[in-house]
Order: structure tokens, then C-alpha cells, then sequence
């Protein structure tokens, strides 16, 4: 195999009425070869892999880490040789070995399928209530402030035993995490209050413990700055993610009338529609990890060092995994996609995640069957494509009365 694609930068945007589908330059790359040669913006020579074989042989290998010290290539931006610390303790993500393990294994058992279907009941209790403002307050209204974030907010304070009252605080906070517009000032500024306020829960947490999940983890052997990082993760993680695919979700829906449609006509989809929204939308777009030895990949060799950044969006596109992989198709029967990652660093909360989804998209399309957009769809505001997650910045809808 030879790579015949070469990328120079990162596509910075969508191609104009095409918000659901990769950029078309991967799809391109994809099409001639499921791994392209990239380079970086401070001339790094890496690789961009956009088959789904391949993207899935990545995340599966321990040999490709995804250690924040060693992230000193970045597609967009040029650090300057700037090091880069590693992450600091609890924040699991950017970890491998012993130390990733250390913090994700305690984790394990908290978000289980059977543990996480057990919250249905409080997940569709919340979901209803949101409806039910949302009908009190009448039309117009943005379907992301109303609907789309409070729903995972809410059940991710929840189990951390945020209270009621710090809630927004953490919201606005979060929003800056992940809107891809935010300075880097304001970036350290939301970054700092929100670690100084969870270092204070934490101790708060160990001094009276309740029934949430960071009460439970003091009693292992993590210290209190561990516990905070861990706290971070599950707080940013849990809110922003199942918030765009929500929001973006609805969005696809109301642009595909038919298989809206058919889900308010059949809800007992809801599993199956949950799957392909996640794979036809793929809201975390793509990663990168560093070979820490030479490896083969799709016939080519990855020096040790080397960045690669994939694209799990086109991966969850490639035809040769999913048969007309452009059509939002709620009743497909392929599962598989990587919309939640693979091997070692799969997300931890993913059944939480469908759970919110699996509640929150039946519902909405019932309560207002003659919902729709109320604005034309392209003026529905998008992140920039360099956004940690993809998804709309609000969706303005509106149903009759």
C-alpha cells in the first residue's frame, strides 16, 4: 500500500449545508487510502488515519499512547518546542499503564450497564420535567439551554454530589472547556475555578460523605488531589458530550423528517436510533496518540515518536464497514462504530450516556410532534470545526400551541 493523500493543515470547516458530515477533504483522503500523511503545524511529519480499521488497530494497540507529555505535536497549533507537562493526577484521560489504571479501574464498577440503567427512572424523571418547562414556558426556545444541556448536567452533578445551587456555575465553565472560542486566559481562569471549587467537594465529601459517586471513591486509597482530577474528568466529560449529541441529534432529525418520523411513530427504536445518531454524527471527531515504538500501519512503518491523529467521524463514515455510511438510517442494524472510543481509553460513561439519549430523543419527538426548526437551517449556529466536540452552539426551535 502506498499513501497517495497528503494533508498540509486541518480542514477548518464543514462544507456549507453539509453540517452532519465530515469534512470532505477526509472523506476524500479516506477514499484513496485509509491512512494519509500529515503534517502538523510545526512541520511534525505525522500520519492522519481515517479508515475504520485502522482507526480501531490504533486504539486497540498500548504501543500508540495517548500521554500528555509526549502531545508536543498539535494539528493546528505550533507550541515552539514548548514541553509539555504531564497530566496531573486524576486526570485519566491523557494517562497510560499503571498510571491510567490506577484512576479508571475504581471507576469501573460505578458506571456498569446494570448500575446505569438503574438511574432510568430519575433520567426520564428529569427529562419530563425539562419537557415540562419547555411546554410552561411556550415557543420559541434554544433546544440546547432548555433540553439538550440540563439533562446531562443535572445527572452528572448528581452522581458527584454537586449541589443544586453550583450547578450553572459549573455549566458556564464547562462551555469554555469545549467551545473552541475561548481564550486561553479564560480557558486557565475556568480551568482554575472549577479545580478550586472540586478540590473543596472533595474535602467537603470526605468530611460528610452522601450518596454520589465521590463520596464512594474516598474511601479507597486515592488522596484528594487524585480524587479532584478524577472529579474533572467525569464533570467535563459527562456534561458537554451528551449535551451536543442531544442538541446536534435533534438537529439531524429535524433535517430527516422521515426517520424523525419513524421514531415518534415507534419509540420501542430508541436503542437502535441512539446507535446511529452516535455513528452518523461522531460529536468527538478525532484524537491523536504517539508510537512509542516503530509499528506497522496499513502497510507503512510509524517511527517511534511519530504523532497520528485519527479521525474517528470518516472512520464511522467508511463504507467498507457500514453500507451507505452518509444515510442517517435510525433503524441499521451495524453496530460497531467508535463514536465512544475503543480498547483501553473507551469512554467510561458511555451507558450513561445512552441512557440520557435513549430518554431524552423518544420523548422530545413525542411531547411536540409539530416540532421544528425556527430559523432556516443554515443559520442554526455550529462550533468551529476546531472544537474538542462538535455540535451546535444553540438550536432555535419552535412547535404549535
Amino acid at each position: 500500500m502506498t499513501v497517495e493523500h497528503t494533508f498540509a493543515a486541518m480542514p477548518a470547516e464543514r462544507q456549507p449545508g453539509c453540517p452532519f458530515d465530515p469534512p470532505k477533504e477526509f472523506i476524500e483522503a479516506r477514499e484513496q487510502s485509509p491512512i494519509s500523511r500529515f503534517t502538523f503545524a510545526d512541520g511534525h511529519e505525522g500520519f492522519l488515519v481515517t479508515g475504520y480499521d485502522l482507526v480501531r488497530a490504533v486504539l486497540a494497540d498500548t504501543r500508540f499512547s495517548s500521554r500528555r507529555e509526549l502531545m508536543v505535536h498539535h494539528p493546528t497549533v505550533d507550541y515552539g518546542g514548548m514541553e509539555v507537562p504531564p497530566a496531573p493526577p486524576g486526570e485519566f484521560l491523557m494517562m497510560d499503564g499503571a498510571r491510567h489504571s490506577r484512576y479508571r479501574k475504581p471507576l469501573v464498577g460505578k458506571f456498569t450497564v446494570r448500575r446505569m440503567r438503574l438511574l432510568t427512572e430519575r433520567v426520564e424523571q428529569v427529562t419530563a420535567e425539562r419537557l415540562d418547562a419547555m411546554e410552561k414556558a411556550g415557543p420559541p426556545t434554544d433546544l440546547v439551554a432548555a433540553f439538550a444541556k440540563p439533562i446531562p448536567g443535572i445527572m452528572i452533578c448528581e452522581l458527584l454530589g454537586v449541589p443544586e445551587e453550583d450547578r450553572d456555575y459549573f455549566q458556564e465553565r464547562v462551555d469554555k472547556f469545549h467551545s473552541g472560542e475561548t481564550s486561553d486566559e479564560e480557558l486557565m481562569a475556568a480551568y482554575t475555578a472549577t479545580t478550586d471549587y472540586l478540590a473543596e467537594l472533595v474535602v467537603a465529601k470526605r468530611a460528610n460523605p452522601t450518596d454520589d459517586v465521590l463520596s464512594e471513591l474516598t474511601d479507597s486509597d486515592l488522596d484528594d488531589e487524585e480524587l479532584k482530577g478524577i472529579a474533572l474528568i467525569l464533570m467535563a466529560a459527562g456534561l458537554d458530550t451528551t449535551a451536543n449529541m442531544i442538541g446536534l441529534g435533534t438537529f439531524a432529525l429535524l433535517r430527516h423528517p422521515e426517520q424523525l418520523a419513524a421514531l415518534r411513530a415507534d419509540p420501542s427504536i430508541a436503542d437502535q436510533a441512539v446507535e446511529e445518531l452516535l455513528r452518523y454524527l461522531s460529536v468527538a471527531k478525532q484524537f491523536q496518540r504517539v508510537a512509542l515504538e516503530d509499528i506497522e500501519l496499513g502497510g507503512h512503518i510509524v517511527p517511534a515518536g511519530t504523532t497520528v491523529v485519527f479521525s474517528i467521524s470518516t472512520a464511522n463514515r467508511d463504507p467498507e464497514r457500514f453500507p451507505e455510511p452518509h444515510r442517517l438510517d435510525l433503524r441499521r442494524q451495524n453496530g460497531g462504530h467508535l463514536a465512544f472510543s475503543h480498547g483501553v481509553h473507551q469512554c467510561l460513561g458511555q451507558q450513561l450516556a445512552r441512557v440520557e439519549m435513549r430518554a431524552a430523543f423518544p420523548a422530545l419527538v413525542t411531547r411536540f410532534p409539530t416540532l421544528r426548526l425556527a430559523v432556516p437551517a443554515e443559520e442554526v449556529p455550529l462550533r468551529p470545526e476546531l472544537a474538542d466536540i462538535y455540535g451546535v452552539k444553540s438550536l432555535p426551535v419552535t412547535w404549535d400551541v
